[in-house]
């Protein structure tokens, strides 16, 4: 069963929180299913991440009903469409509370997903993310704080631009990199920073940044140029990577670019010969898990779209590994004693993901190899996990 609105009206205060939780534990209560929400930007200009999650998500549910459900209970899929807004992710978030949930998977993107992190604390409620990477969804470095009932399936920021930092240097012998990437952006600037402070051994030439909005680099690419690296490392999203690519081409910079998993769906905005020997890291490859493919297109009648929708797929995974937990020892749906075992139970447990075999460290960040691709005509492909 699935219900899809989008959300109106304002978020609670802590007070009015603590009423809904009670509210919510007495419809949890009720029935025969386990009420799990899904959340994400099904419209605006995030979609294509937010459909692919919710997708990918619901597909595990539906299939975990399909075989029988969480000892004989059917999960209730409660679906809200946040519109990329962080408001407007928090006026979801505390709607399905009140209509009963026993968990969330969501937020999709990283400035929502820490609005409804922050509004989950009050009512403890286990929440699995997809794909938001910034550190402080899962963990306040300035408090030394981890928030207790937030997970997530992807890996961080931090983690991506250490790995390619890493790769560049040990796999691929680069000893001269620059960086260039949108400033004013938690992920953008998390993956260089932590890029630039991991590239031990080599060099890092240059750093150039761009403000949102910039639509031509080349500046920024001529002065890269100039200082002669061997590669590039590019932490932006796809669309902007793709503009980038053409006009480092123009202007006779063809040294290989380096990236993350915002690059995931570049080949349709970038030419083979631009990507030519560039590399990526991402959490999923293309026909790693054929069994999620084949089901992904026969339940939607497409391809699976991007690397979000295995995250998904994953993030809802984890949140039934801690709901049956939390069933098998006979808790009440929606009381403090039921959440708790659930977030307890994800937080010691081991996840056999189609993205990998993964456990939480921590911080509740997931312990995985990072999947390396390249392009072959244009074409991402798996290099090897890393």
């Amino acid at each position: 069963a699935g219900v899809l609105t989008a959300c109106g009206g304002s978020s609670s205060s802590t007070a009015a929180s603590s009423t809904a939780a009670s509210a919510a534990g007495s419809a949890a209560a009720s029935g025969d299913t386990i009420k799990i929400g899904v959340m994400g930007p099904l419209t605006g200009n995030v979609s294509v991440y937010g459909q692919a999650v919710v997708n990918g998500a619901s597909l595990y549910l539906k299939q975990v009903n399909a075989n029988g459900g969480i000892n004989g209970k059917q999960i209730e899929i409660l679906t809200e469409d946040e519109q990329g807004d962080a408001t407007q992710a928090v006026n979801c978030f505390t709607k399905m509370v009140d209509e009963g949930i026993t968990a969330l998977v969501g937020d999709v993107t990283t400035t929502p997903t820490l609005a409804v992190a922050a509004e989950s604390a009050d009512y403890n409620m286990p929440m699995v993310t997809a794909s938001a990477t910034a550190e402080a969804v899962t963990y306040d470095a300035e408090t030394d704080t981890v928030n207790e009932n937030v997970f997530r399936a992807t890996f961080t920021d931090p983690f991506q631009g250490i790995k390619m930092a890493d790769y560049a240097y040990q796999k691929l012998g680069y000893t001269k990199a620059a960086v260039i990437f949108k400033k004013g952006a938690d992920y953008n600037e998390g993956l260089a920073e932590n890029f630039v402070n991991e590239f031990l051994g080599g060099t890092i030439v240059d750093q150039e940044s761009y403000s949102d909005g910039d639509v031509d680099f080349k500046t920024q690419l001529t002065s890269i140029l100039g200082k002669g690296p061997e590669t590039v490392f590019c932490p932006n999203y796809y669309e902007e990577v793709g503009q980038i690519l053409s006009q480092a081409e123009s202007v006779g910079l063809n040294v290989p670019f380096l990236g993350g998993d915002g690059w995931d769906g570049l080949e349709g905005y970038a030419t083979a010969d631009q990507l030519k020997d560039s590399y990526f890291c991402a959490n999923y490859a293309k026909g790693s898990s054929p069994e999620f493919e084949d089901a992904y297109k026969a339940e939607y009648g497409e391809e699976y779209p991007n690397g979000f929708a295995p995250l998904g797929y994953d993030a809802a995974k984890t949140v039934v590994y801690g709901v049956q937990a939390a069933e098998d020892a006979g808790l009440e749906a929606g009381t403090d004693e039921y959440k708790q075992a659930v977030n307890d139970a994800i937080a010691s447990g081991t996840i056999e993901g189609i993205t990998g075999t993964f456990t939480f460290d921590e911080h509740h960040d997931p312990v995985k190899k990072t999947a390396i691709l390249t392009y072959v005509d244009g074409k991402p492909e798996l290099k090897e996990m890393f």
